[in-house]
């Protein structure tokens, strides 16, 4: 591979990692074409880009994006894909979809709005993580809740409440 290769493949992964926030490194090492194909196709329908890439190219593109995670170093050994997504727990869901036909894609590592993951053990608790819109969509509902019993109670005391203000003018 060519030097300017090599820096094209950083700075687009350098790019994506700024812009999605979110990556998985899986090992999909030692899969057939055709699986490795079908993998390919699931995680573009789902909306997650995935990049097969040299580990000393993914260390180079993790630091020129400013991402401080040493604990990944740790990972990036032996065949790496790197997979992007804004929701941050599709990749994981999806790879735990995947495994229930095989075991792999393994996940080596994760790293989530500066959290890192490390490790297959932590697939069920990023594929259980909240997307930011859930997050909204519940702090909304607690929200509106309130309002909605306060309102409610006027409404179905409305007759009540207008007795009661007429009588404290007639008393004042």
């Amino acid at each position: 591979m060519r030097k300017e290769e090599k820096h094209e493949i950083v700075q687009s992964l350098t790019e994506q990692i700024k812009e999605y926030g979110n990556f998985y490194i899986t090992d999909t090492a030692d899969l057939t074409v055709a699986k490795i194909n079908a993998i390919r196709r699931k995680f573009f329908e789902n909306g997650i880009s995935l990049q097969v890439a040299k580990n000393s190219l993914i260390r180079k593109a993790l630091e020129a994006a400013g991402v401080e995670a040493p604990e990944l170093d740790g990972v990036l050994k032996g065949s790496s894909t790197i997979l992007f997504s804004s929701v941050a727990n599709a990749p994981a869901k999806l790879i735990k979809e995947l495994r229930k036909t095989g075991d792999k894609p393994i996940l080596k590592g994760a790293y989530i709005d500066t959290a890192v993951f490390v490790g297959d053990k932590q697939l069920d608790a990023l594929a259980s993580l909240k997307s930011k819109e859930e997050l909204v969509g519940e702090i909304i509902g607690l929200l509106q809740s309130p309002a909605k019993n306060v309102i409610s109670g006027l409404q179905s005391g409305g007759n009540k409440l207008a007795g009661i203000v007429k009588t404290l003018q007639e008393r004042g």
